[in-house]
């Protein structure tokens, strides 16, 4: 079974608790009226006791009740319809979906992941409301009431004369005969008088007057006075109140048929257990011997005229959304308890209290008692039942006989006053007050004297309670008995024919089974239950024994998918279409792509179906598309179905998707270009047509036309026409029965209004039998290939209804349509028109391959356009070179192999060092605040003259992820000539590329150590990794690393470390390459010259060609890997110390850690393809943004994040944490040591060794920080003793010092040795802090590597 939000020990304690009656005056309903509530709803969120409580057994041994909950209920004199009980039940499965964006659990078993919600809310819903919604019956007592609250107002004329009559009015329903229900405990039912007062309105002097009389009558034990309503009706509007009962009342408000309003008929809705919980109260306007009670009909009984489902055997199938909907509506925006304060809250909670540990318990403890001393007398038994228990469970036992040699007694009824009556009734009493021991005793005494008098019902009943109390016994001192439960089961379903008692064990056993992980069992006794009788409840069973397969210690998927078919079949059959959709779609996991086929295909079209049931009409094509896209092994007449039903469904989601087009507008046209009309013809003659001089009929208003005032109408064009060019189509052959589009032009030729009326035609009939395809003749030709017998001149009107409009509430009453003006074009004045041709475009490119194409764009118009520009999603994809003719290479045909790079050819002494080079992003059309997506191409003059033509170079780059890739271009242009109605002009063209592997790199920057040539530190070491990933499936034989290149504002590349010999760097086919760098800043004076746009290039060469980064192409796909950096707003800081916030102070100190230093890989690959050897080129972007983290050329795949506990309060404060982590603090200041690594020594000369030591402190921040340098040892372990014991730094131990930003200072210390060894330098500690900030930023300055010095003798 699927998990459950109570435990099995808390679900069974919940669903049998002692029920309390509840009578009231008509004035103590009206006070709790006031708060939309009756007086039993009034109660419902305080029933359960906040303490423990305690009670004596009758072995008077202390006995600790915990978590006690009462239900308190109107009285009921008619029991619940089954038929209204399996409505509310259909309700309430209906009304409980699964949760939006809910994490399932995923189940990995063998090959199958799924994906599986881990609880089942609906089914939870469904057992609380059966268990609650359940008749009181005869042969137990665990639903009756053990008490009364008999309720009047202090408001009353005669508060005491009112509680008489109360008082009399119970004990007429409980002992008359004509009433069978509802059932009472035990004759002497406990009676507690409670007083309601109104604080806001009432006289509190009288109201204790009368509770004084109360308290002289019936004792201070039996009566209470509750004060509520202490505020009006009028404060509750102004104030925010808590609403407890809300969570109770809109769990059931599906049966709700009224809303609440202040008259004393309402709605309760009940939660807990007893014979009329989830019920109206039953209250009306009749007064019956001057009391306000009718208890004549139950809230769950139907009208029999309006449904029919009275029956018992009634199908579960009831249409109840709408009816869930319309209560919804009703009851929204209702205020429960608004004129109760928390006081009140308070003083409700300790009525209960009061009412549980002064009344009821005490009652109950007293009844357990007679009922005991009953019992020992009239079985003539020593001591009590509870010391004898042993006496009767030791020896002699005889064998049970089993269920089928027993005689269907299953009508024997006992009289009241029964012994056997008596233990069950002190069994249930135990049970109730959860003393389990003493109700297994009972229940286990009562179940043999039921057997033996063959009393079927009432041995079933006891059986299963004993199983329950045995399983909650404190300790478990046995098993819990599940052959009990069985027996039980058995008995109510086939000798007492009860399934609703065989389903109330079904439910428990289940439950207990399941926490005791025998998950088979479990599933096996929920499926035993299924029957035809009920759909919704062996749907929920079949969907928990699924569970119970899918959560075994080895899961049987396959029991799983097979069961929750079963289930979304049953849930089907019962109305519950949501239900069977999901359940078919969790089944279907298992089944697809495993090659059963006919059971995929069954699936599908139960999902195709109940998705279109519920209007899911994409889920609906996408499942009926899936039967029909594979092989199938269907017959051919089922796959016509299949096919039926796809069509069907589909055909209605284009007309739904079709709604949305607006063909209200009047569509614009170009003069001079040609306006096509496609018109379709159906023959639906056995002989075929023919159509000659096929043209449009149209009608035409012209603007601004010299003497020509009225419309010209033309029907054929018999010379050439001023106005409007028409198309004729000479001969159209239409063959018999047959289907054809004709595409007939117009050709404007003036500005205006043009409408389209129609076709005109001759239409005739072949000579013979000729039936071939009509092909339009030429307009000169008079006699065409087909010679008619006859013609006649004909002509049809083409007119076009709009969508039906259904907005206001004059076009939803009538039938009214809105204009299509697709066939009335407006002429405008001419514009440009564009075409593009892609030139020597690829198909397919390796991952980061940089290939040349070129683009013609072509002005086909009369009239020049410009603006031109193209829109991509994928900017990164190509470029059209930079703004200056510097910046964009020639025609390659000058450099080495053609490449589409500008090149350099490069000395092998240059080799060495970096070459460097600037660039702007501006002058690649990219800055700050730009849209990268928006890319003017570089026309020139930024004008195309008519006719005119010009092809540009345009450089590609395959995107890094590989794979097919749709590449979609937009090509934007306007008019020189600014025209009114139509301002712009699009072209739209889709590219696909397909990419395969090629490098993939990664890098990572870290702080050296070393000095430069000025003797300042600040250098940086990068690391990078390029790895081939090609498998060769391209052709690729290997990759060469020509170049690597730097781009930043602040740093540069410098030289390459670790390789020495001049000549590329090969990789084959997963080979890995290891590339080590030194960077350094960029100097002073550059970076001032530069401007907030610029980038430094430099360039390290591992070839004898420089390709030159800062140019095109290189620098136009660095700049739009960049683009959405470029797009955040820059933070700016305040030049003011003194001004700086704390925010500003981490932000420095963040920007330690972080380097601006971007990596571009350039590279070489040489492909064989077709015995010719090829030579392709590329490049790879790795951005480096922390120092220490490792980048990637590629995006890396997210793993999921973990699953965390919710939250469920306001964090204090929501700002940015205003402390720095402790890594940033560890950059803020770097510190290097200078020394000779070996130091010779004459010890014998001088015992003491002295040597120089320069320590290098360098400000990595641009804001002042203040250093202190300690030079003591920190000794804390034994070990560090040994270490440092014998060197000392001589002279001053401690430094403190002002650094200013980037500032580098250094320290001339002496280390003192006094014998040989290798020692540790490195024990100096730093502590910095921004100098404008308090002590809370100072850390220790961590050391990065050891420095190791060697002293030797001389």
């Amino acid at each position: 079974m699927a998990q459950c939000v109570q435990s099995v020990q808390e679900l069974i304690p919940d669903s049998f608790v002692p029920c309390v009656a509840a009578l009231c005056s008509d004035e103590a309903e009206r006070l709790t009226r006031l708060n939309h509530l009756s007086f039993a709803e009034l109660l419902k969120p305080f029933s359960r006791l906040t303490s423990e409580v305690h009670m004596r057994d009758p072995n008077n041994q202390l006995h600790i009740i915990k978590n006690l909950k009462i239900t308190v209920s109107n009285i009921i004199t008619q029991p619940p319809q089954p038929g209204a009980i399996r409505k509310l039940l259909n309700d309430v499965v209906s009304g409980s979906q699964p949760a939006e964006g809910l994490v399932a659990n995923v189940i990995t078993a063998g090959d199958y992941d799924l994906n599986i919600s881990a609880t089942t809310p609906w089914f939870e819903s469904y057992r609380e409301t059966f268990l609650q919604s359940m008749p009181a019956s005869d042969h137990e007592f665990l639903n009756h009431y053990l008490a009364c609250m008999l309720v009047a107002s202090s408001s009353d004329a005669e508060p005491m004369e009112q509680f008489s009559k109360l008082s009399q009015e119970q004990h007429r329903i409980q002992h008359n005969n004509d009433y069978s229900y509802p059932k009472w405990f035990i004759p002497n039912t406990l009676k507690y008088y409670v007083l309601l007062h109104d604080v806001s309105s009432g006289d509190e002097q009288r109201a204790e007057s009368i509770y004084e009389d109360m308290k002289q009558k019936y004792g201070t034990q039996g009566c209470y006075l509750l004060k509520i309503n202490s505020r009006t009706s009028n404060q509750a509007s102004d104030e925010q109140i808590p609403d407890p009962w809300s969570q109770y009342l809109q769990k059931n408000s599906i049966q709700n048929q009224e809303s609440y309003e202040d008259g004393p008929y309402t709605v309760t809705s009940h939660k807990n257990s007893d014979s009329n919980l989830l019920s109206l109260d039953g209250l009306d306007n009749e007064v019956k011997d001057g009391l306000p009670n009718n208890f004549r009909a139950h809230p769950l009984q139907l009208d029999p005229s309006s449904d029919p489902s009275n029956i018992i055997d009634g199908p579960d199938h009831v249409k109840s959304a709408s009816s869930l909907h319309e209560t919804k509506k009703a009851n929204t925006g209702i205020i429960h308890g608004a004129c109760l304060t928390l006081t009140d809250h308070d003083r409700i909670r300790q009525f209960i209290q009061e009412f549980t540990f002064r009344g009821l318990l005490p009652h109950i403890e007293k009844t357990i008692r007679q009922l005991n001393d009953q019992l020992i007398s009239r079985k003539g038994l020593s001591r009590s039942l509870f010391s004898a228990t042993k006496k009767w469970f030791s020896g002699n036992k005889v064998p049970e006989k089993s269920i089928n040699e027993l005689k269907n007694t299953s009508g024997l009824l006992y009289p009241p006053e029964a012994p056997e009556l008596q233990i069950r009734k002190m069994a249930d009493l135990c049970f109730l007050v959860q003393h389990y021991d003493l109700a297994y005793s009972c229940y286990h005494t009562a179940k043999k004297d039921f057997l033996n008098d063959q009393a079927m019902l009432y041995a079933a009943g006891a059986l299963e309670m004993a199983a329950v109390s045995a399983f909650l016994q404190p300790g478990a001192p046995r098993p819990y008995p599940a052959h009990y439960m069985d027996t039980a089961i058995q008995t109510y379903r086939d000798i007492c024919k009860n399934m609703v008692l065989a389903e109330r064990c079904v439910l428990l056993s289940a439950e207990i089974l399941k926490s005791q992980s025998k998950y088979s069992e479990a599933a096996a006794l929920l499926i035993r239950l299924t029957s035809e009788d009920s759909d919704l409840r062996s749907a929920l069973l079949l969907e928990q024994a699924a569970h119970c397969f899918i959560n075994m210690k080895t899961p049987m998927v396959r029991k799983y998918a097979f069961h929750m078919i079963l289930a979304g079949h049953r849930f089907s059959k019962a109305g519950q279409k949501k239900h069977a959709l999901r359940c078919y779609c969790q089944a279907m996991q298992v089944y697809k792509g495993k090659g059963w086929s006919l059971a995929e295909d069954h699936i599908n079209f139960t999902i195709g179906r109940q998705s279109y049931t519920l209007r899911q009409l994409d889920n609906a094509v996408s499942a009926f598309r899936h039967i029909l896209i594979n092989e199938s092994k269907q017959s051919a007449a089922q796959q016509g179905t299949f096919l039926r039903e796809y069509l069907y469904v589909y055909k209605v989601k284009s007309k739904q998707l079709l709604i949305y087009s607006d063909n209200s507008r009047f569509p614009l046209a170009v003069v001079e270009e040609p306006i096509t009309v496609e018109v379709a013809f159906r023959n639906p003659l056995k002989v075929p047509l023919l159509l000659t001089d096929l043209s449009l009929l149209w009608k035409f208003h012209p603007e601004n036309f010299p003497g020509k005032d009225k419309e010209e109408v033309k029907e054929l064009v018999t010379s050439e026409p001023k106005m409007i060019g028409t198309e004729v189509i000479s001969e159209f052959l239409i063959n018999c029965e047959e289907s054809k589009v004709a595409r007939l032009k117009l050709f404007p030729h003036h500005i205006g209004e043009l409408h389209i009326l129609g076709i005109v035609y001759n239409l005739g009939t072949i000579q013979g039998s000729l039936t071939v395809d009509g092909i339009g003749a030429l307009p000169g030709c008079h006699t065409g290939k087909h010679s008619l017998s006859m013609s006649v001149r004909g002509r049809q009107d083409l007119e076009i209804q709009g969508p039906r409009l259904n907005n206001t509430k004059e076009e939803k009453t009538s039938i009214k349509y809105g204009p299509d003006r697709r066939l009335d074009p407006i002429i405008t004045e001419e514009m440009p028109l564009l075409e593009v041709f892609f030139i020597h475009f690829p198909t397919g490119l390796l991952c980061g391959e940089i290939r040349k194409a070129y683009v013609e764009f072509v002005n086909v118009s009369k009239c020049p356009l410009t603006g031109l520009k193209v829109v991509s999603k994928r900017p990164e994809f190509f470029t059209f070179g930079g703004n200056t003719a510097v910046l964009t290479p020639l025609s390659p045909s000058a450099s080495e192999n053609c490449s589409a790079y500008k090149t350099v050819v490069t000395d092998s002494t240059s080799v060495c060092t970096a070459l460097i080079s600037s660039a702007s992003s501006v002058d690649f059309d990219i800055g700050i605040g730009s849209q990268p997506e928006v890319i003017p191409v570089p026309l020139p003059d930024a004008v195309l003259l008519p006719g005119a033509s010009v092809q540009l170079p345009m450089w590609l780059r395959g995107p890094d992820e590989e794979g097919v890739h749709e590449i979609n271009f937009l090509f934007y242009y306007e008019s020189v000539k600014r025209q009114p109605k139509i301002r712009h002009r699009i072209l739209r063209h889709t590219a696909v590329i397909c990419t395969s592997r090629s490098l993939n790199v990664r890098a990572t920057v870290c702080r050296s150590n070393s000095l430069d040539e000025e003797g300042k530190g600040g250098n940086m070491l990068v690391f990078v990794d390029v790895e081939n990933t090609n498998t060769s499936e391209a052709g690729v034989k290997e990759f060469h690393i020509v170049q690597v290149s730097s781009s930043s504002k602040h740093w540069k590349l410098y030289k390459s470390v670790n390789l020495s010999e001049n000549k590329d760097a090969k990789l084959a086919s997963r080979e890995k390459g290891k590339f080590c760098f030194k960077a350094i800043r960029c100097k002073e004076k550059e970076a001032n010259m530069q401007s907030s746009e610029k980038y430094t290039f430099a360039d390290i060469i591992f070839g004898n060609e420089q390709i030159i980064s800062s140019a095109s192409p290189c620098a136009d796909f660095f700049y739009r890997s960049l683009s959405s950096d470029l797009k955040k707003p820059q933070v700016q800081l305040s030049m003011h110390p003194e001004k700086r916030s704390a925010e500003d102070a981490v932000r420095l100190i963040q920007k330690c850690s972080e380097v601006d230093l971007n990596i571009i890989i350039l590279w070489k690959a040489y492909v064989v393809e077709d015995s010719k050897q090829l030579i392709l080129e590329g490049q790879h972007h790795v951005i480096l943004h922390v120092i220490g983290k490792e980048a990637f050329s590629q995006p890396q795949k997210q793993e999921p994040p973990e699953m965390e506990l919710l939250k469920f309060f306001r964090p204090e404060n929501t700002t940015v944490s205003s402390r720095p982590s402790v890594e940033q603090l560890s950059n803020l200041i770097k510190m290097s040591l200078h020394y000779p690594e070996s130091f010779n020594h004459p010890f014998h000369q001088k015992s003491l060794c002295l040597v120089p030591v320069t320590l290098l402190l360098s400000n990595c921040s641009q804001a002042d920080v203040d250093v202190i340098v300690d030079l003591r040892h920190k000794t804390t372990s034994p070990e560090a003793l040994e270490i440092h014991g014998s060197f000392t730094w001589l002279g001053q131990t401690q430094y403190k010092l002002q650094l200013k930003g980037q500032e580098i200072h250094s320290l001339q210390l002496k280390a003192c040795f006094v014998h040989t060894g290798v020692y540790n330098l490195g024990t100096p500690r730093i502590f910095a802090k921004l100098s404008d900030q308090v002590t809370v930023f100072e850390t220790s300055q961590q050391n990065s590597m050891p420095a190791l010095i060697i002293i030797n003798n001389v």
